[in-house]
């Protein structure tokens, strides 16, 4: 998979706007990019995360109460920090604050809980191309997906809106080449690809555990502009 820009995006949704946006910029320091609508009453609040972005996606409607899988802690280095810290959001969302000398390699990343750490691995390697960087860790530039086992069965649920931490972005080349070379390599489908405008093509895949991943060629990054178009779900 050719990445377009290292790291990846966090997105997560809430029903409390006010409340998430004080905390992530107050409690945990992220700077404010801009808010882009995404239809059906959500809003999508973008903070700069490392050399990405934390999305909270906020919806005017309930969210239902289902469980969000294995994205279970983001943790992010900050500078002049000399002890750990760790948070929860107004959603009960865990974040930890870690001093950024204990974490020289990296800048941010996300603890997921799997229901196998072998075979997880085998799929961030093959199914994403992330580069292992020992048996439980994976990088992708300066971000890091650290794997854990589960206590209990873990299972997404059947759909990437809801709340708590929902999905990863990933910033690729050429959706069209990189989501079916993905299924052919072991990710289970998600959401078939379609483009907003002519700024960004994206489609959905799901890992072992179902939890989703979205795959998103975005003409800022490529610098290239889309090419034809797909059918809009």
């Amino acid at each position: 998979m050719q990445f377009a820009r290292e790291g990846f995006d966090l997105g997560l949704f809430s029903n409390q706007r006010d409340a998430q946006l004080a905390f992530w910029q107050e409690e945990v320091g992220l700077t404010y990019d801009h808010m882009g609508k995404l239809g059906g009453g959500m809003q999508q609040h973008r903070h700069h995360l490392g050399s990405a972005i934390l999305k909270m996606n906020h919806a005017r409607d309930p969210l239902e109460g289902v469980g969000s899988g294995g994205y279970r802690r983001l943790r992010v280095a900050v500078s002049g920090l000399e002890h750990l810290r760790r948070l929860q959001d107004p959603d009960g969302n865990t974040v930890e604050l870690v001093p950024a000398r204990t974490a020289s390699d990296w800048d941010y990343g996300l603890v997921m809980a799997v229901n196998d750490v072998a075979r997880h691995g085998r799929f961030l390697s093959d199914a994403l191309g992330l580069q292992r960087v020992d048996a439980d860790t994976f990088a992708c530039g300066r971000a890091r997906l650290w794997l854990e086992q589960a206590a209990a069965p873990v299972r997404s649920a059947d759909d990437w809106r809801g709340p708590g931490y929902r999905y990863i972005t990933f910033q690729i080349r050429d959706a069209r080449a990189a989501l079916p070379a993905a299924l052919a390599a072991g990710a289970l489908p998600g959401e078939p690809l379609r483009d907003m405008g002519d700024l960004v093509r994206f489609g959905f895949i799901r890992d072992p555990d179902g939890n989703w991943i979205e795959l998103s060629e975005r003409t800022t990054f490529t610098g290239v502009p889309l090419g034809g178009s797909v059918q809009t779900a």
